[in-house]
């Protein structure tokens, strides 16, 4: 596998507020031969909407299947592969959301998109540029 892997923030602003997504990175969304949604951002988000973070974001949810499609994205597999390689990456982030995610596109050969600083300034995974 190889592709574009989108960090939960992207999805959720390619879904309500596209105009937070830079022109650049849309671009590079739209040229990318494969795009890769992880099942863990769909946990995310759930988390974040029952907890207040993020109202209005059910919406999201509830079309899962019919924003990849539109996305034409493709969810990741998620096995015991990437849950093991989360739990033992070398880096200090605690955030498990992003562990999961840095760790699926290390094992698939991936790109993240990400405004994250965290991500981003992890070396050993590569990512989109945002700017």
């Amino acid at each position: 596998m190889s592709g574009l892997l989108l960090d939960t923030h992207v999805i959720v602003w390619l879904a309500s507020s596209f105009h937070r997504v830079p022109v650049r990175v849309r671009n590079s969304l739209e040229a990318a031969d494969d795009l890769w949604v992880s099942p863990v951002s769909s946990f995310e988000i759930a988390q974040k909407v029952r907890l207040g973070k993020l109202p209005g974001a059910e919406g999201i949810l509830a079309r899962w299947d019919e924003l990849l499609d539109e996305l034409m994205a493709t969810e990741t597999p998620l096995t015991h592969r990437e849950m093991a390689k989360a739990g033992s990456l070398l880096w200090e982030h605690r955030d498990p959301f992003d562990r999961m995610l840095v760790a699926t596109a290390q094992l698939q050969g991936m790109q993240i998109v990400t405004k994250d600083a965290a991500i981003r300034s992890f070396s050993e995974v590569s990512c989109v540029d945002w700017a």
